[in-house]
């Protein structure tokens, strides 16, 4: 079983603090299962929503996305850190 989130519009400001409240309590509360997040239709991500994203990954959440813009921002966070659970959908 699956912890998912799916993103929809502007990871910013307010919707980046929600984001993190929301993944402190599962991450809390994860018990071994697999964390995910769909970013397909997010159409920007701002400074704060990059790194928490970083962080995310960093604790092992894979992080999905689709589209020229979700990809580069993928892209830059994995070549950047050399992180795993970062991929595309298909």
């Amino acid at each position: 079983m699956e912890i998912r989130w799916t993103l929809h519009g502007r990871l910013v400001g307010p919707w980046v603090r929600e984001l993190r409240k929301s993944w402190n309590a599962a991450n809390q509360a994860r018990e071994g299962r697999t964390c995910v997040v769909h970013l397909d239709e997010v159409t920007l991500i701002d400074e704060s929503g990059e790194k928490l994203l970083r962080t995310m990954a960093r604790a092992g959440v894979r992080l999905i996305g689709n589209g020229v813009f979700v990809r580069n921002m993928l892209d830059e966070l994995q070549m950047g850190d050399k992180l795993g659970p970062v991929r595309h959908s298909s």
